[in-house]
């Protein structure tokens, strides 16, 4: 039997995009926060905020301001000021692109788990395009794929991951995110079109704090969380730490022993021996153990049956990785800083699966094979930037310029039991006995290394003359990457050089109320040859983007739309000449608009708003059959999506203070299930909702008690989610219970 399993195919998959480089039914291929000293009595801003105030104060900085930090000027779910946009602390009205900050309040009333979860209110963003999925942040922004395009940053700094190997982060560890859409390669370097995501870790504070959480939930899931932090004793203020930590024992709607559980610790130190120097240490430790598959067999139809195609006797996706840096400041000047952003990131991964390869007629025996994989993954990122503050007549300017340099090491190796071949037992589907029969562990392969070194040099002006604001930034990147399958084959290598950049304009039409247009390039490096044994050129696109960004003078409230299209080219598609091979000549374009608001309207009162149009097709591709899709739309991408969370605080006037509700509504479209567009997926409306209780309301005494139940699909919509041809169910209605305590 030749038969090649899509769970492979998905389980191997790596795509320069949301996946149209691969054709239907081929395998896919494989700000630093500004943290600022609060006053003792602003510790709490919120029922649901919790910890000192990190992003309002009158100086106190514990971490670096630019370059890597992240949001600041936080009320509620409103952000003012990001970095990730710009490596400059920008307000988000004179970002002449897309944001999105979802704030820590924000991550608390959602109790979000996972970062695919904590963009589910964020316009142009989506996750779960192929199901119920645990073990990786999968993410599209604008229909490109973030996590496997180099989208993922921490601090500013990019998180790299190859093959399988892919870190994942811990929202609890977080202290906000920041979406940033469309190209960003004129600061950052090769990456997704779509978009990044900046996550901005926690870090020390110079006021004592501290949260102790344990949670209980759907599927046995029972959880821990710890933040503490404040000054070191003795330091004489110039010294502060910061610990938080997780400890997970978690089911999944699956069963059959499949887990989600995870050891989290993530120790912060921060040393300011002056006002003018700043270093934050910043590291973490984890280990996952998850499903290393999540599917469900597919009946022809596009249609996911109930027969889950792993198999307990022999599962698990087990993955350990740390992370070491640190983030360094020092001004000069008032007008001139130099920072410094390192971070060293190691990961270890093993990974047994089964797979159902296929079903006898009368649907009483699954025939099944399996693979085992090792890997393991080391990273280096390093940014050096400059940033100055000048003036040339009536034009002010924010300069900022670096160097930056990330490398990554990948070693992989891969066994099977395929086909034909007997060492996986079949299961029986009338009995679904699962677990109850033996399955060998395959011998490893040969070992197959990949090594990336990327280094660029940029350099960006924002220039402010009378109401104008003007964005301007280039950046040239080399890239060498060498790829061997084996000790015994020669090394691919593949050298690849880009210039990027993006270039916009705003204009203060009104206090708080800025249209803008941008445009912008990027490019993303591909792994492998051609037919010819030509390594491939890299993808490259560009963007145009307008809209207009308001923030209501003396509120919280703000309020964007933007209208864009993003083309990408020579993405990889297969052959014409040999549908064996492919070629670097295909070409995809995403046009839409979005619409967001945000608002603070009281303590414990936010809102925030999301919509999304996106139209996201092959212009140049063909399917692995031969057949043209041009101007089809790309699998799996919804067209229209909708996403609204409301809280409301009783204010402490009323009969019910303390209580705080909150709801949220996520409308996601249809789309196609198929590359060939021969079916849809259907619409669907999702439910989340909110109780909590602050026991202060009682008696002063219970100060810092909470009660929180957040549940999720809370009307147990059944759903499932098709692209590539193949489809996978979603995660049931699920509900978690807090108990928290902070001071």
């Amino acid at each position: 039997m030749s038969h090649r399993s899509p769970l492979i195919a998905l389980l191997l998959a790596t795509t320069a995009i949301a996946g149209p480089t691969a054709a239907q039914d081929a395998a896919v291929q494989l700000d630093q926060l500004s943290v600022e000293a609060a006053a003792p009595g602003n510790l709490s801003p919120s029922p649901s905020a919790g910890g000192p105030n990190l992003s309002a104060g009158d100086g106190g900085t514990a971490a670096t301001s630019g370059g890597g930090g992240g949001p600041s000027g936080i009320s509620g779910y409103t952000a003012r000021v990001a970095t990730a946009a710009t490596k400059t602390n920008t307000p988000l009205i004179e970002v002449p692109q897309s944001v999105s900050v979802v704030t820590r309040e924000q991550l608390n009333d959602r109790n979000v788990q996972t970062f695919s979860d904590a963009i589910n209110y964020v316009p142009g963003a989506i996750s779960a395009r192929s199901g119920f999925d645990s073990r990786f942040d999968q993410i599209f922004i604008r229909g490109f794929d973030v996590l496997t395009n180099q989208g993922i940053y921490r601090d500013g700094l990019r998180v790299i991951g190859s093959g399988f190997a892919y870190p994942k982060s811990e929202p609890y560890g977080a202290e906000a995110l920041t979406i940033l859409r469309g190209p960003a390669s004129g600061l950052y370097g090769l990456g997704s079109p779509g978009g990044i995501l900046d996550i901005t870790s926690k870090r020390p504070v110079f006021v004592p704090f501290g949260e102790v959480q344990f949670q209980a939930g759907s599927f046995d899931r029972f959880q821990g969380n710890f933040d503490v932090g404040g000054p070191l004793a003795g330091s004489d203020g110039t010294m502060a730490y910061r610990l938080t930590g997780v400890r997970r024992e978690a089911g999944s709607f699956i069963g059959l022993g499949t887990n989600d559980d995870q050891f989290n610790i993530a120790p912060a130190f921060t040393w300011k021996p002056s006002a003018d120097t700043t270093f934050t240490f910043l590291s973490e430790f984890q280990i996952t153990n998850t499903p290393a598959t999540t599917f469900f067999y597919n009946d022809p139809g596009f249609r996911a049956t109930n027969f889950y195609m792993g198999d307990p006797r022999f599962a698990g996706l087990d993955q350990t990785q740390y992370r070491v840096g640190y983030a360094f400041e020092h001004k000069f000047t008032p007008d001139l800083i130099f920072r410094q952003n390192f971070r060293n990131y190691g990961l270890n991964l093993s990974a047994k699966y089964v797979d159902i390869t296929s079903i006898n007629a009368e649907r009483t025996v699954a025939a099944r094979d399996n693979g085992y994989l090792r890997a393991g993954l080391v990273q280096q990122t390093l940014d050096n930037q400059i940033e100055a503050h000048l003036v040339t007549g009536p034009v002010a300017h924010t300069v900022v310029g670096g160097v930056d340099y990330a490398r990554y090491s990948l070693t992989s190796r891969f066994g099977s039991f395929y086909g034909d071949n007997v060492a996986v037992p079949d299961l029986n589907l009338v009995t679904r006995n699962y677990g109850q029969q033996f399955i060998a562990t395959p011998s490893l392969g040969a070992a197959a290394r990949q090594t990336q070194d990327q280094v660029g040099i940029y350099l960006q002006d924002q220039a402010k003359f009378g109401n104008f604001i003007l964005t301007v930034n280039g950046r040239y990147d080399q890239v060498f990457q060498d790829t061997r399958s084996s000790p015994d084959t020669a090394v691919s290598r593949q050298n690849n050089d880009a210039f990027t950049g993006r270039v916009g304009l705003g204009y203060v039409l009104a206090p708080g109320l800025v249209p803008y247009a941008s445009y912008a390039t990027t490019f993303t490096p591909q792994v492998g040859l051609d037919r010819n044994g030509q390594a491939f050129k890299p993808a490259t696109g560009d963007q145009i983007e307008a809209g207009v960004k308001y923030l209501i003078p003396g509120t919280s409230i703000q309020t964007a739309f933007a209208g864009f299209e993003i083309n990408q080219s020579s993405i990889l598609i297969p052959d014409a000449a040999n549908i064996l091979f492919q070629t670097a000549g295909g070409s995809v374009r995403s046009r839409g608009f979005e619409a967001e608001a945000t608002a603070n309207l009281a303590p414990g009162t936010n809102l925030t708003v999301a919509y999304t149009h996106v139209d996201l097709r092959f212009v140049n591709a063909i399917a692995s059959t031969g057949d043209s899709i041009n101007g089809n739309r790309v699998s799996g991408i919804p067209g229209d999506t909708y996403a609204s969370f409301l809280t409301y605080a009783f204010p402490p006037s009323s009969l019910l203070r303390g209580l705080q509700l909150g709801g949220g509504i996520r409308y996601i479209g249809s789309s196609y299930a198929d590359d060939l567009n021969t079916v849809r997926n259907t619409a669907v409306t999702l439910y989340d909702a909110l109780v909590a209780y602050d026991f202060a309301a009682l008696d002063p005494r219970y100060k810092g008690f909470r009660a929180q139940v957040n549940g999720y699909n809370i009307f147990d919509r059944n759903f499932q989610t098709c692209s590539f041809g193949f489809c996978n169910r979603n995660q049931p209605a699920t509900v978690i219970g807090s108990l928290i305590y902070r001071w």
